[in-house]
């Protein structure tokens, strides 16, 4: 069932007069969409907002939103300190707060300077443990910025067509433009139908998901496949991108989301892992799995969580001890 927008974040909201909103690392469509939407109409709703992100904003989609965001501040520069420190300075009831999206731990939240401060959190992962002053979690929901629409509509709201544009952006993000959605999933249908009639445009919102894209992110996807190996019967595949592939074609040519649902239309395949040498000690692992195999509990294993069905982790290793590893973690679920 779907869980409500807690009254206690109703009342942290209007109690608050400036409002840091974070989100995670390396954003995604979710996150950013989650972020400005609620910024929006924290700003229509009279108090100061300031979207800050870590970043960096790597994907091809997500760039076009970097401008609107406040850079984390430069402890070594005086001059690069975003306003909202200043406001953050303020004590009492009435202070700065933080409202943080998309994001299941305090690390993932990179080194926005939000400690101490009073926070709520609005997210949907199942792993990783609650935290925040208040907390909004709900796992059932396909994505953060459905949870954005019901807060928005709690707060007496109806959505602007650019705040619509951005919620609609990230609800299809996080489901596949919906391709990931079972049965009881009418409210996401719902709330697309709701955002749509607020104007946003779901012909515009899958041309920038799936649209300037580089020849080089071509190239790299043929490169990435041509990795791919098969394991257990070809029930998994893994497959990486070497340091050496990352300069030739460059990290603005990943294009993950592609890589997997092409492994994952391969027949009998079951879950498909990516490994990404990020440096020489360290390796990025991206999982996706139909139905049944739970790669947020095989990313735990590895200091990562996620969905069900899609999840991450970042640890140290290179791809082929890396992979041997992660074989070894989904044995459980192929004996």
């Amino acid at each position: 069932m779907p869980v409500p927008v807690p009254a206690e974040l109703l009342d942290f909201i209007r109690g608050g007069i400036t409002f840091i909103v974070a989100g995670h690392e390396e954003p995604d469509g979710d996150c950013v969409g989650s972020q400005l939407a609620v910024t929006s109409v924290l700003r229509r709703m009279g108090k100061k907002a300031y979207p800050c992100s870590a970043g960096p904003f790597k994907r091809t989609e997500i760039k076009p939103f970097e401008k609107y965001f406040v850079p984390c501040p430069d402890p070594a520069r005086n001059d690069s300190a975003p306003r909202f420190q200043e406001d953050a300075l303020h004590s009492g009831d009435r202070g700065t707060r933080v409202l943080v999206m998309d994001c299941s731990t305090r690390d993932r939240v990179g080194k926005i300077p939000i400690d101490g401060l009073p926070l709520a959190v609005v997210d949907h992962h199942l792993s990783g443990s609650p935290w925040g002053d208040v907390i909004y979690l709900d796992p059932g929901a396909p994505s953060v910025t459905l949870m954005a629409a019901k807060l928005i509509g709690e707060l007496g709201f109806v959505p602007t067509p650019e705040e619509a544009e951005l919620l609609l952006f990230g609800l299809c993000t996080d489901t596949g433009f919906f391709r990931h959605l079972d049965e009881g999933s009418a409210e996401a249908f719902e709330t697309a139908a709701a955002l749509t009639a607020a104007g946003a445009s779901p012909k515009k919102i899958f041309a920038a998901i799936n649209g300037g894209k580089s020849l080089n992110s071509r190239l790299l996807m043929g490169r990435v496949l041509a990795n791919t190996r098969s394991y257990y019967g070809g029930r998994l595949l893994v497959s990486g991108e070497t340091l050496e592939e990352t300069e030739q074609f460059g990290r603005e040519s990943r294009d993950s989301d592609t890589i997997y649902q092409l492994l994952l239309s391969v027949e009998g395949v079951e879950a498909v892992g990516l490994l990404r040498q990020e440096n020489p000690g360290e390796c990025t692992i991206g999982l996706r799995s139909r139905n049944r195999i739970d790669v947020a509990a095989v990313a735990e294993q590895f200091g990562g969580g996620g969905h069900k069905n899609a999840s991450g982790a970042k640890t140290a290793g290179t791809i082929p001890l890396l992979e041997e590893k992660l074989t070894a973690a989904f044995a459980p679920w192929f004996s």
